[in-house]
């Protein structure tokens, strides 16, 4: 009989589940309190993303959206609703643009910030349009979020800056 082999975790492993743990926790936070706008959330827990990002590549950052965007759909209830596949849409789509970002020479955590939010919203847009309201007016929606994943990509930009700064002076 086959012995049962046991998996250990690597220091990357547990870096991934930690960092994943915290945006879970922050995107928890963000769900628990009212929006300002309809729909509107300031998507702090992409500050974690783009940390891992600068700090350890596109492969942790990829790792922990994945997780962020699975636990806390399983634990809002929202998991393979209208609202999952929103928040995926996002996802992927702010994964692409952070791929694109940190290979712009001069582009930082801001700039990726700014970057991941508008292409977040761009994803959920499409998702939202091509998925469940394919009305021929709704692009007149998109100029004004637009302007919200600017302001709310600044924000955590900035926080992503200090974040990625003192992490690199440890």
């Amino acid at each position: 009989m086959a012995e049962a082999r046991t998996l250990t975790p690597t220091a990357t492993d547990r870096r991934i589940a930690a960092l994943a743990a915290l945006a879970v926790t922050i995107h928890l936070a963000e769900a628990a309190l009212p929006s300002p706008l309809p729909g509107f959330k300031p998507g702090l827990a992409n500050v974690i993303t783009v940390a891992a990002l600068y700090c350890w590549g596109w492969s942790t950052a990829a790792w922990v959206t994945a997780l962020r965007v699975l636990v806390s759909g399983l634990l809002l209830g929202t998991f393979l609703s209208p609202t999952f596949a929103l928040s995926a849409g996002g996802a992927i789509a702010s994964l692409a643009a952070l791929a694109v970002a940190v290979r712009l020479p001069g582009t930082g955590p801001l700039g990726a910030s700014i970057l991941a939010a508008l292409a977040h919203t761009t994803g959920q847009f499409l998702a939202a349009w091509w998925l469940f309201i394919p009305h021929p007016d709704l692009p007149l929606l998109l100029p004004p979020l637009l302007t919200l994943a600017v302001i709310a990509g600044t924000v955590s930009g900035t926080i992503a800056t200090v974040v990625v700064n003192g992490l690199r002076r440890e």
